[in-house]
């Protein structure tokens, strides 16, 4: 399918290949904004440079793999110097709404330990107010609908998005029409929810850099 955005995402993505250095390690996101990343890093040799990656999920391990990155465990590690993923939804203060693709969980773990989380979008994901976007929230099956009905004691029309399951067997319920007006607060109030495994709002551990690609250039926040 045609992305019309696919520009911006690919400035975004070249303006974060500067943030690499020789013998890093280097956590890996997902979506079709790093997909657009891992593409410049094959093309323009910046594979080559790393000593490994941590993948936040299946797919971006596979394409790792395909460019001939070393997989590393997280587990192995001291942290990461550098984690790189895009975002559904990113405001001004670098809160972000992220889980669209499915790896929320992953992902939500490579940025508490990475030193620095940089994360890449297209100058429409910037959002004065985080939910427009479905908000996702990872799932144990069997609590499914019990999450459900607490999201939609909270305001929030909860769907489940059918068909999918995430690369750690769980479910995924997108929550639409919620006002987050305080989003460390949400955050926090559906992370406590029994049954949930994640939410998708990283606003307590917010990116420390937004690189936003548009026609005339990319701004850093």
């Amino acid at each position: 399918m045609n992305d019309p955005a696919l520009p911006n995402k690919q400035r975004a993505a070249r303006a974060a290949l500067t943030w690499l250095r020789d013998d890093m390690i280097l956590g890996v996101g997902t979506g079709s904004t790093v997909n657009a990343l891992l593409d410049l890093l094959v093309s323009e040799g910046a594979a080559r440079r790393l000593r490994g990656a941590v993948a936040s999920s299946e797919a971006s391990a596979a394409r790792l793999r395909a460019a001939g990155v070393a997989l590393l465990d997280l587990n192995e590690l001291d942290g990461v110097p550098l984690y790189l993923d895009g975002a559904d939804e990113a405001t001004r203060g670098r809160q972000l709404i992220k889980g669209g693709g499915g790896a929320l969980t992953r992902e939500k773990i490579l940025a508490a330990a990475a030193r620095c989380f940089v994360c890449i979008i297209d100058e429409g994901k910037l959002v004065d107010r985080l939910g427009r976007f479905p908000l996702p929230v990872e799932v144990i099956p069997m609590a499914r609908a019990q999450v459900a009905r607490h999201l939609t004691a909270l305001g929030g029309r909860p769907v489940w998005r059918e068909g999918f399951t995430t690369d750690n067997g769980n479910h995924i319920l997108d929550v639409h029409g919620l006002t987050i007006s305080d989003a460390v607060s949400l955050e926090t109030t559906v992370n406590q929810i029994a049954g949930v495994v994640t939410v998708g709002l990283f606003a307590s551990r917010p990116a420390d850099v937004l690189l936003v690609g548009a026609a005339h250039g990319v701004q850093t926040i």
